[in-house]
This record gives C-alpha cells, structure tokens and sequence, in this order.
C-alpha cells in the first residue's frame, strides 16, 4: 500500500512538473511561443519614491498555444507572433502606476489569454533593482484559457 501511495505521489508530481513547464507537444498538438528577459520601464511599487519614478523590470511570457488542424501555412496571421505579444507587455507597462508587480502579471496574461489559441500562459516579472543584495526579485504566475 505504501508503495501505491508513493507511486501515486511521483505520479501527481511528474503531472504538476510537466503542466508547469510550457512546451511544444506533438500529441497534444501545441507550440510554445515566448519572449524571454523583456527589458521595460513602468511605474510600479507600493513606496513613494517607486510612485514618480520608473522602474526597470525584466518580464518573460511563455505560451502554451494550440495549433490549427490546417497548419499555419507560412502566414503571420495564422500564428501567435512573439513581436505582438512583447508590443502588448510594453503598451501594458505603459498604462501608468500599478502597486504591485502580481497585478501587473494579472494584466499580461488576460491579455494573452484574449487569444482563444492561447492554452496557457507564464509570466515572470523581475525587479533586478528593487534590492542591493539580491539580483533581482519578483513573481511568475501561470493561468489558463478557460474552458467552453
């Protein structure tokens, strides 16, 4: 019994691993598309200096998108385009104060999500100058398309 239990365990383990981990996955017919280490400016913290001055922050989105049956036929309009998505992180990081980096997470994925294709989306934001000891901090979330 105590080996099931641990089987079940590793099992639910390796499950949660590959969920967390967007890729490519010929079976279940996805892509993944990213940007990694977006280099932005935003006005952003909760402290009175972090208010009037903006801040450097490093954001990556990874996708998890669905394929079309049809294929993309060598044609931009029929994919997710990375370029798209790093114009919407800035446009998003444009829009003026937010106190936490955890909104500002919430805000890139819905966005991303708005794209039906999208099957599930990482954001990862970092504030490498937030503190002197550190190299950067930050948050990463993951949400996913809705099902209907």
């Amino acid at each position: 019994m105590l080996r099931e239990a641990t089987n079940e365990q590793a099992t639910m383990t390796e499950q949660r691993a590959s969920h967390r981990q967007p890729r490519a996955d010929g079976v279940r017919g996805t892509r993944h598309v990213f940007v990694r280490e977006l280099a932005v400016k935003a006005l952003i913290g909760v402290h009175d200096h972090e208010k009037n001055q903006a801040q450097r922050l490093i954001i990556s989105v990874d996708l998890t998108v669905a394929e079309e049956p049809a294929g993309h036929d060598d044609k931009i309009e029929n994919v997710v385009c990375y370029g798209e998505i790093a114009e919407r992180v800035q446009t998003i990081c444009g829009r003026g104060h937010v106190n936490l980096i955890e909104t500002l997470a919430e805000h890139i994925a819905q966005a991303c999500l708005e794209d039906r294709r999208v099957r599930a989306v990482r954001v990862r934001i970092e504030k490498p100058d937030a503190l002197a000891d550190c190299s950067s901090v930050g948050v990463e979330i993951e949400r996913l398309q809705a099902l209907t």
